[in-house]
């Protein structure tokens, strides 16, 4: 009686039928979202410690501001996003504002904490959500696609698949490897990647429920199994860890005391603070977008006139995420791409996202275990993810090449420019120019705030 009772709770406050979902449905999508993304409370210490940044306050920071964002998305908007420190401005934030430019990562802080106020005053006064609505449909499913290419490419990477070479990129050696000795370190890492690949997406094909799940922990188990035979063989100075929980440190939560309010505001008049504080609001700004776009559009969560209800709450969210993050003292908090691995579990409404937000709660607690996923545990779902996106460019209209073309900019831009947010930019700005100098732009009615951030876009490659 009791769990009928709990699960009519949520049925109001989630409104699970309406939006054609169920309880299990919803905690198997929260679980698979979290797991894809968990490599964030590992990652993120490590870059932001760089800067001198204390390692354990910056995991405490990190799972806290997941946790407190994400839970704001389930409350404000109701959606199945998940929020969390984001790769690419952490890596700005140490490597370029710290490293590079010479700010102390204090003043760091206060930019991403002055760009989160901001992004709060732009949510509630709509900029934010008018930017959202005048991009044109068919580029908001090329946006879809390109994050599916981007993401399987980051799939790629975390799994040593793609590696970096003299042509840029090229695909792992087996026999390299071999030759090298790093076989049983490294290489077998990569095809137990492989297997998951090919493990999830059989999964798919047999429309298992939780599919996306099961192969992350069927890779991860198999990760155990050869390590325990001896066929894995850690060796940390490749990055290849143990994939078993280590609890010789105990369960207690590292403190946020050297971090905590430590924003440096003496600078912040300054032209090059401003600067920063800039190119963190574009980044976060345009890779939210395209994220929300990108996943509502695959998850059909977009209106007839292309518009995400709710988005208000959802970039408020994301906005008011980024300011307390900066206070807790990590980089921008932002929306996860990853949360299309929840998405496509069937995951549709708020519920997925607090199964995923007490999970980065829970972390706090248990962190060796959930450090101990390995990527290319959580690589195969990525890339499989990537391939249901991918299939969103099935409704971009290619007859009319005044609309395909810059669809196939925004597409290739996003995984070859390592950025969601480039990807938008080559996009609106390839849109505006050719169906003007094509003599469309009427016929299209293109909106006035299209023009102006093309010329912003433009601007931006300009000046920054």
């Amino acid at each position: 009686m009791k769990t009928n009772t709990n699960q009519g709770v949520l049925e109001r406050v989630f409104r699970l039928s309406e939006h054609h979902t169920d309880v299990k449905t919803e905690v198997i999508a929260g679980v698979t979202t979290f797991m894809t993304m968990a490599y964030i409370l590992a990652v993120n210490p490590n870059i932001l410690s760089v800067t001198g940044m204390d390692r354990g306050a910056v995991f405490t920071a990190t799972a806290l501001a997941s946790f407190v964002a994400t839970l704001l998305m389930a409350a404000f908007a109701n959606y199945p996003f998940v929020l969390a420190p984001g790769m690419g401005l952490n890596a700005y934030f140490a490597y370029t504002v710290v490293l590079q430019m010479g700010y102390t990562w204090e003043m760091a802080l206060a930019a991403v904490f002055v760009e989160g106020i901001i992004f709060i005053v732009l949510s509630l006064t709509n900029v934010r959500e008018a930017i959202f609505n005048a991009i044109p449909m068919n580029l908001k499913h090329a946006v879809s696609a390109g994050i599916g290419l981007f993401i399987a490419f980051i799939g790629l990477q975390n799994a040593k698949i793609v590696v970096d070479s003299a042509t840029l990129v090229s695909v792992y050696s087996f026999k390299g490897s071999l030759e090298a000795g790093t076989f049983s370190s490294e290489g077998i890492t990569v095809l137990l990647a492989l297997i998951g690949i090919l493990i999830t997406a059989v999964l798919l094909v047999k429309n298992i429920k939780g599919n996306m799940l099961w192969g992350i922990l069927i890779t991860w188990a198999l990760g155990i199994v050869c390590e325990l035979v001896g066929l894995y063989q850690p060796n940390p100075e490749l990055g290849m860890y143990s994939v078993l929980p280590d609890f010789s440190s105990g369960l207690s939560i590292p403190s946020m005391a050297p971090t905590l309010f430590h924003m440096d505001f003496k600078g912040i008049l300054s032209l090059n603070f401003v600067t920063i504080m800039l190119a963190f609001l574009f980044v976060d700004m345009f890779d939210t977008l395209g994220t929300l776009i990108g996943v509502a559009s695959k998850a059909d969560m977009l209106d007839e006139e292309g518009k995400l209800p709710n988005i208000r709450g959802a970039l408020l969210a994301d906005a008011v995420g980024t300011a307390l993050g900066a206070v807790f003292g990590t980089s921008t908090t932002t929306t996860f791409v990853e949360s299309a691995s929840g998405v496509a579990e069937g995951g549709r409404t708020g519920l997925t996202a607090v199964v995923s937000a007490l999970l980065f709660g829970l972390s706090l607690f248990l962190s060796p275990i959930f450090l101990a996923i390995p990527s290319f545990a959580t690589a195969p779902a990525l890339i499989v993810v990537g391939f249901l996106m991918v299939t969103s460019i099935l409704k971009v209209d290619f007859e009319d090449y005044t609309e395909s073309i810059p669809c196939y900019i925004c597409l290739i831009a996003m995984p070859f420019m390592y950025s969601i947010s480039e990807g938008i930019a080559m996009g609106v700005i390839s849109y505006v120019i050719i169906n003007v100098i094509a003599g469309k732009a009427q016929e299209k009615k293109i909106s006035l705030l299209m023009y102006v951030l093309a010329v912003l876009f433009i601007l931006k490659y300009v000046l920054l």
